[in-house]
């Protein structure tokens, strides 16, 4: 099983990183926000609808983020042209980075969640283990779209459904290989610290899907001017 990092906490430094950008030209570095503060989304990739969503509700703080002084960045697990296609069609204000191995992901120490037997000896240490009878069992409806609570694969697929949304051989290739991976936010301030972190379902599997609110963000926003 492999050891992964814990998520980056107040006071660390944010690691280097360098990712092609899906709708502007070029690559973007940690360098690029040298001397500004900057909030980064990390996201599964395209197959998943609330990742999808959180990304529209940051292009919507953009412009309170930007008056913070704070830049928008979000990276997401899917490869660059199929990325491209998409918020071709779904623009964004947010810079949005990919990064189809998860790599940044890992550096940042986002969790993905690895299955261990039902009947280990070792009890599973949520977000990074669980047992499948765990995952199974979850239910949940963060949007508040959902008729009732569904299993987190059933709700992705109805929401897709909803949407319109037809998953490509390349969606399907992220979801074989990194389906359990979590989502994460981090502000990072004008010296390159974490200065804030989020990371999904902190309580278990029924609240996976939960994003920070835009309230949570701006609150934290604000706690750089302090």
């Amino acid at each position: 099983m492999q050891v992964q990092k814990p998520p980056l906490q107040p006071g660390e430094p944010a690691p280097a990183f360098t990712l092609p950008a899906a709708n502007r030209e070029g690559m973007f570095s940690l360098a690029d926000w040298r001397g500004r503060a900057f909030l980064i989304g990390f996201y599964r990739g395209l197959h998943c609808p609330f990742c999808r969503r959180q990304v529209v509700q940051l292009g919507s703080l953009q412009p309170a983020l930007r008056d913070a002084g704070v830049d928008l960045l979000a990276v997401i697990n899917t490869p660059l042209e199929r990325a491209r296609v998409y918020f071709r069609h779904r623009p964004t204000p947010v810079l949005l980075l990919s990064d189809p191995d998860c790599a940044t992901h890992q550096a940042f120490g986002v969790p993905h969640i690895e299955f261990v037997p039902d009947d280990a000896s070792a009890k599973p240490a949520w977000p990074h283990t669980a047992t499948m009878a765990q995952f199974m069992a979850a239910r949940h409806n963060p949007t508040g779209e959902l008729s009732a609570a569904l299993h987190p694969m059933e709700a992705n697929a109805v929401l897709n459904a909803k949407e319109g949304f037809e998953m490509q051989e390349a969606d399907n290739a992220i979801l074989a290989t990194h389906g359990t991976q979590l989502a994460g936010h981090f502000l990072v301030d004008r010296d390159g610290m974490v200065r804030w972190t989020q990371i999904e379902a902190p309580g278990g599997p029924n609240e996976l899907g939960t994003m920070p609110s835009a309230a949570q963000i701006l609150a934290a926003v604000g706690q750089l001017a302090r």
